[in-house]
């Protein structure tokens, strides 16, 4: 695939990802940028094992700070230190998450904000591409959110960790087939995410959505709120093999961290498992701390 936008060092580092089971490229970012000054290669002082590029709806104020989160809470050569992001936001004007109208509004702005934000990621010469965003919020079925994703993956060479492909590996992972599912969105947005899921292959056997009018309120909703909605679908009736949370805005870790002691099922947050699924692809396989039975387990 032809890299129309990133310019950085030209090394590559092949792998077969080990959960996608594809290629994954990883650029050595670690040559120096100015060879004609010396012979000598000095590694990013900061991000100097991985480089992760994050897309975020500009409105998202809750995703990169989960993450930091993660990265901080496993320091050390066997954690994660070493590891950096760099967010790159894609604007979207005002969006309107209220009704079905104001969804597809969104999506069409969202889209054409992607290819920008997308340039503006990898002037930081990213090594692996993280999408920070649920899409199944503003496209419904499975085919359509693919083939929305891999046009965005023309506009770079790299590997991309997608919500969808990450929510598969990980309930797969537990053998999980019925799952409860809690989202921000108001019911279309709800049937949408529901949808995906079913089309992954999972029966969908409760969810709760909090109906956010705004994607700024989605990260207001309060902890407690989310342990109600988890416990409220986590009944012995429903039998769940997992709850899955969407929606990158809204903050789990504290809540999968509380409550899968209790309830001894996985508790799936969006942010978590997506960085989780680049870590992996990426080549790091310890056990990690700070983000659910997940990144301990698998």
């Amino acid at each position: 695939m032809t890299n129309t936008y990133y310019e950085g060092a030209v090394a590559d580092k092949s792998r077969v990802g080990p959960l996608s089971n594809k290629p994954v490229n990883i650029p050595d970012v670690s040559l120096t940028p100015t060879p004609e000054l010396g012979p000598v290669a000095y590694p990013d002082a900061r991000s100097f094992r991985q480089r992760f590029g994050l897309l975020v709806p500009a409105t998202n104020t809750t995703m990169e700070h989960e993450l930091w989160s993660i990265i901080f809470a496993n320091p050390g050569a066997k954690g994660l230190a070493g590891v950096g992001l760099h967010t790159s936001p894609v604007l979207t004007p005002r969006p309107d998450v209220s009704s079905a109208k104001g969804i597809e509004e969104y999506r069409q702005q969202f889209l054409n904000g992607v290819e920008s934000a997308i340039k503006t990621a990898l002037l930081a010469a990213p090594q692996y591409m993280i999408m920070g965003m649920s899409l199944e919020h503003i496209i419904s079925g499975i085919e359509p959110i693919r083939t929305t994703m891999a046009q965005m993956e023309k506009y770079c060479s790299l590997s991309w960790a997608t919500w969808h492909d990450a929510a598969k590996v990980a309930l797969d992972s537990y053998g999980a087939r019925r799952i409860g599912l809690l989202t921000p969105f108001e019911q279309v947005g709800n049937t949408s995410a529901a949808r995906m899921f079913q089309d992954l292959g999972y029966e969908v056997v409760a969810s709760v959505g909090f109906a956010c009018g705004n994607t700024q309120h989605i990260a207001h909703i309060p902890d407690w709120a989310k342990e109600k909605a988890v416990m409220e679908m986590a009944t012995a009736n429903n039998r769940l093999d997992a709850i899955v949370q969407c929606g990158t805005n809204m903050g789990m870790i504290n809540v999968t961290q509380k409550l899968e002691p209790l309830l001894d099922i996985p508790i799936l947050g969006i942010n978590a498992v997506c960085l989780w699924y680049a870590l992996r692809e990426s080549g790091f396989t310890g056990p990690l701390n700070g983000g659910g039975r997940l990144l301990r387990e698998f």
